[in-house]
């Protein structure tokens, strides 16, 4: 029997599962495949393999079952389990929430800049989800807290990164939603200011990420290929201010802060991105007035110029194709005007 952990949920990962296959080997006598896993994964009980089963996070070479099929040799098993992320005890809290849209089985909202996804080490209220169980709560006012989902989430977005997030509000939902995650069909476009003017009108960053070896909340690129996780971002430029671009990223895998890593990478890290060295003036003049312009646009955007605008996946029940936009925030608006309207002045010989 082989037992492959293909993708493993951790801080250096913005899909929240792991994805675990097994091959059953030769010699295996025939035996009911809830009882085989529990058997191998340290800690399942049996009714929550068969929950899984139901919700469509396993299948067999390719194929749904149900919870007593019987293994046979030769089985290809895979299974898929969400991380529920720290929040073993989830207080609801009336936060604001801007809903995009929400049915039976799916939520998208539009996060605002320094929220925080979820509870964990040091914010473990005042997240997204303490706001969305209040909403359920609201919802539905005979649940209890016990009783809220706890399967919903299957990406995150940085805490000082605005736009579009997706959850599922069933099982059902959550196992379709994680596949499509893992098979890249989801669309997620960013835009994001970058400093310098970026030399390629479009382009593809492929280089590993993991954590930075001196400072451990960072992450780093390591193009060789031998350290980190798989990462690659499509770019392409959106407008051009001189000092600054505007570019849209398209993620085709989903590493914690890897549109941040990507472009610092590439030698344009983001505008006011503080742990990146953004927050200095790294492209520009040495002149007072610039200097004062680059501070007010700090001040104006206090956060790392980063939007998830663009959102598509298939809805896990109907099967249609959904696409959400998100408009940039005030913040980041302000800002891209300013130097709009900077390097307009520029070129006409006024600054």
């Amino acid at each position: 029997m082989q037992d492959e952990n293909v993708l493993i949920p951790e801080e250096g990962n913005e899909e929240l599962y792991e994805r675990r296959s097994f091959k059953v080997d030769k010699g295996q006598e025939p035996v009911r495949i809830d009882k085989w896993l529990q058997m191998r994964i340290e800690g399942a009980t049996r009714n929550k393999i068969q929950q899984g089963i139901e919700a469509g996070f396993l299948t067999v070479n390719g194929n749904t079952v149900k919870s007593n099929y019987k293994i046979k040799p030769g089985d290809e098993i895979l299974l898929m389990s969400l991380l529920n992320p720290e929040h073993t005890e989830l207080k609801p809290e009336p936060i604001p929430l801007n809903i995009v849209f929400e049915d039976e089985a799916i939520m998208v909202l539009n996060k605002p800049a320094n929220m925080v996804v979820h509870p964990g080490v040091g914010n473990f209220t005042g997240t997204m989800l303490n706001g969305v169980a209040y909403h359920f709560l609201q919802q539905q006012p005979d649940l209890t807290e016990e009783a809220l989902p706890r399967f919903g989430l299957v990406h995150r977005i940085d805490k000082n990164t605005t736009g579009l997030i997706v959850l599922a509000k069933t099982a059902q939902a959550a196992a379709h939603l994680a596949k499509q995650f893992f098979n890249h069909t989801v669309q997620r476009k960013y835009v994001a200011l970058v400093w310098g003017d970026v030399e390629a009108d479009s382009g593809t960053i492929n280089a590993h990420i993991a954590r930075h070896r001196q400072y451990r909340k960072m992450f780093d690129a390591y193009p060789e290929g031998e350290t980190g996780k798989h990462a690659i971002t499509h770019y392409r430029v959106l407008e051009r201010f001189h000092y600054v671009s505007l570019v849209e990223c398209v993620l085709e895998t989903g590493r914690t802060h890897q549109i941040r890593v990507h472009m610092k990478h590439i030698g344009h890290t983001l505008f006011n991105d503080w742990e990146y060295g953004g927050d200095k003036i790294l492209k520009g003049t040495i002149y007072n007035k610039y200097k004062q312009f680059v501070d007010n646009c700090f001040e104006l955007c206090p956060r790392c110029a980063l939007h998830a605008r663009t959102l598509g996946f298939i809805h896990p029940v109907t099967q249609q194709p959904m696409h959400f936009e998100a408009p940039l925030p005030n913040d980041m608006q302000q800002v891209i005007d300013k130097w709009r309207n900077y390097i307009g002045h520029r070129n006409q010989g006024q600054v």
